[in-house]
């Protein structure tokens, strides 16, 4: 072979030239698997839309296939069709002479954004009116996503599926994956692990002789092969590969109407000289074999990146813009005359060999919105005309991208100003708290203006150009605190469905809670502040039965009904209620507020606030009453707090075991009122005399007097129980 491949040495081969297993391994056939961009069974896809602008008209226009049609800017033409090609017709030739080449040509202009309008049109003077209006690309623009969308549909998901968007009209996609596992199931006798579980083993031959290639074009062998040899992996590869983009390219025509063409080889920069190898409506593959024989008739100019200056520096170093003259050239002689990192990926491009990866990430990075004065603007007034339809237009395009729905927004907005020969800029950060509309744009971007203006020398103004960039992915999953309340009649049908769980109605407009049940745990062994009356027959409410309670004056009412009902679902995931029922319907509530007669009710007698409790849960509700005796007599029985000083102040002093921080009412009747001098903090009570120190539940108190005959430091006090 002429193309050296960095598999070839792994060829083996019978007396008759032919080989017995195939030049490629296992290992190989892994790295496909991984689209990686070093595997030489790799497949890349360029599909280029044929003369894109002219067919979007034409399906817009419902125009015949045959019919030569022009897409026609101000006074020159962007894009041409096949049809009217045939008569001789370019691009930016003048109208007068594409009307003499093809006078039944059809001349459409491009969509114009008029001063005051809210969205682009196709205007029938806008030719004549240049001063007035500008060019919109958002028809081809649109058309573009609806093709985008096309090829992802028919490709499989993510991450098998790779495609780069790689401008308004063209697309690459590595079909590695995908090819690698339509292989797996064709043929089985590479669908398993290697021999001797050693990566490097070859692959078996593949079984076909001869391959059908349908109607694509093939590009002819290198010199030295010839097409009788027996194909190997990659050309099953390639062949796979030609399958899925003729399936691709049906149905864009099919869904779309849009014909396109695709070349299909080892790299991106071969796939894309595929493409344009024979148009319109058509794929070329460029197998391995045949990669130097292709490239050989090319101008390395035509390469991706080897136009421009580098071009031009290589054209003028060596005389000569054929890649077959420029492969005479050696690779020292590149590094001496490009330099090493250039001259070598030189050498290696006119040999077929480079290795850029598709990437899927195909979201727009900025937005630019420009216009060319011709004549030139010379007020504040008519700048602010053309920046709101410049507004008009990138938000317009913002909202395709999803800013509304804030999928994506951008960061940070510029715009530059030409006044003769010179550029100014400004830039300015999009508040990332507010909404982004036309109103907020419009306001920065007049903001900007007027910063330009201040600095002086504004008019005359040659150019605008008003662009939005920093993009960035908008946050997802959140919600404003209004997603987590219910009003109306929402929270109506949800208390409605809610059966013995969170707050009921007691028909005076208050709330009344439910208690949560414990299941124990380390709860259990606390004992609990005291609390008041009113909170205890709340909790201890039979859970699926109504309560009645009369309303406390002294508490305050919460009207707030969307805080209640966010408590109410809390508590019903709590209390996993299973059967809806209506508070407002249901017999538990036409149960009176005065005492029952009916036998299977029971009144609390020691209840401050008369409770209805089921028999089931009576001897419950009597535990608790003497549960809270048992607790109100333990604390009267605790003597008073006694503040003594710690030996070690780094230490607790332990000899006493510590009860709440609240007294009862015979200690504030023994404590009597504080004495003068007392610095206690809290509810403590000092020991001492008029200079004493007291400590309590807020903190320590610290002294100059002699309480306990001891002067006690602050910090240093210990709460003493028993003495």
């Amino acid at each position: 072979m002429s193309s050296p491949l960095p598999f070839s040495s792994q060829i083996s081969s019978t007396s008759g030239g032919h080989r017995r297993k195939s030049r490629f391994t296992y290992k190989h056939l892994s790295l496909l698997s991984s689209s990686s961009t070093t595997c030489p069974l790799r497949v890349i896809a360029h599909i280029d839309l044929d003369a894109f602008y002219a067919q979007c008209e034409m399906v817009r226009l419902n125009i015949p296939e045959d019919q030569p049609l022009a897409v026609q800017q101000w006074q020159g033409l962007i894009a041409v069709n096949y049809p009217a090609r045939k008569s001789g017709m370019s691009r930016f030739i003048a109208i007068a002479e594409a009307k003499r080449l093809c006078p039944n040509l059809i001349m459409q202009h491009v969509a114009t954004w008029k001063e005051g309008d809210e969205k682009w049109a196709y205007h029938p003077d806008a030719s004549a009116n240049m001063a007035t209006h500008k060019v919109s690309l958002d028809p081809y623009r649109l058309q573009s996503r609806r093709i985008l969308a096309c090829i992802k549909d028919v490709l499989p998901a993510p991450p098998v599926q790779r495609v780069e968007k790689a401008s308004v009209d063209e697309v690459f996609l590595d079909l590695s994956a995908q090819i690698h596992s339509i292989m797996m199931e064709r043929y089985p006798e590479i669908n398993g692990p290697a021999p001797y579980d050693d990566p490097t083993e070859n692959l078996p031959r593949p079984p076909t002789t001869a391959l059908d290639w349908n109607t694509d074009a093939l590009v002819d062998l290198d010199s030295t092969e010839t097409e009788d040899d027996d194909p190997d992996w990659d050309d099953i590869a390639m062949l796979i590969g030609s399958e899925i983009i003729r399936s691709v390219r049906a149905a864009i025509l099919e869904r779309l109407k849009y014909t396109c063409s695709a070349g299909i080889a080892r790299n991106k920069m071969l796939a894309k000289l595929g493409s344009a190898f024979k148009k319109p409506n058509s794929q070329t593959i460029v197998r391995n074999r045949a990669v130097q024989q292709f490239l050989s008739g090319y101008k390395f100019t035509k390469i991706r990146n080897l136009g421009g200056k580098l071009g031009e520096q290589i054209v003028s170093t060596f005389g000569s813009d054929q890649v077959e003259d420029l492969l005479k050239v050696s690779i020292e002689q590149l590094k001496s005359k490009l330099g090493d990192d250039t001259g070598s990926w030189v050498f290696q491009v006119i040999r077929g060999e480079e290795y850029a990866e598709v990437n899927s990430r195909t979201q727009i990075k900025s937005m630019l919105s420009a216009k060319s004065f011709r004549p030139s603007i010379n007020s504040f007034e008519q700048a602010v005309r053309w920046l709101r339809i410049f507004v008009a237009d990138i938000f317009s395009r913002l909202v395709e991208e999803g800013v509304l729905e804030n999928k994506r927004r951008p960061k940070t907005m510029n715009l530059h100003h030409r006044q003769g020969g010179q550029m100014r800029s400004r830039q300015v950060a999009i508040p990332s708290g507010r909404a982004i509309d036309e109103v907020l744009l419009f306001e920065l971007a007049k903001n900007l203006m007027g910063q330009i203006i201040v600095d002086g020398r504004a008019w005359p103004c040659a150019n605008l150009q008003l662009s939005v960039g920093g993009f960035e992915d908008g946050p997802t999953g959140n919600r404003g605190i209004g997603g987590f309340l219910v009003k109306g009649e929402e929270a109506k049908a949800m208390r409605s469905t809610v059966r013995g769980s969170g707050p009921q109605d007691l028909g005076d407009g208050r709330l009344e809670k439910r208690r949560k049940i414990d299941d124990g745990g380390i709860q259990k062994f606390f004992v609990k502040k005291e609390e008041s009356r009113e909170e205890h027959d709340d909790e201890f409410g039979a859970r699926d039965e109504m309560t009645i309670a009369k309303p406390n004056p002294s508490s305050p009412r919460d009207d707030d009904s969307e805080l209640d009902l966010d408590g109410a679902e809390n508590q019903n995931q709590n209390n996993n209620a299973t059967t809806p029922q209506d508070p407002l319907t249901s017999s538990n509530n036409q149960t009176p507020k005065t005492a029952p007669t009916s036998p299977s009710i029971y009144l609390c007698p020691r209840c401050p606030i008369p409770t209805l409790i089921p028999p089931s849960q009576k001897s419950e509700h009597e535990d608790w009453h003497f549960a809270k005796d048992l607790q109100a007599l333990e604390r009267t029985s605790t003597s008073t707090v006694t503040l003594l000083p710690a030996a070690n102040p780094s230490k607790p002093w332990l000899g006493g075991k510590a009860t709440e921080n609240k007294e009862t009412e015979s200690v504030r009747k023994q404590k009597g009122p504080k004495k003068p001098g007392g610095a206690g903090v809290g509810t403590g009570t000092g020991s001492g005399s008029s200079g004493g120190g007291g400590a309590g539940a807020g903190g320590a108190g610290a002294a100059s007097g002699s309480g306990s005959g001891k002067k006690v430091e602050k910090g240093q006090s210990r709460l003493v129980f028993g003495r």
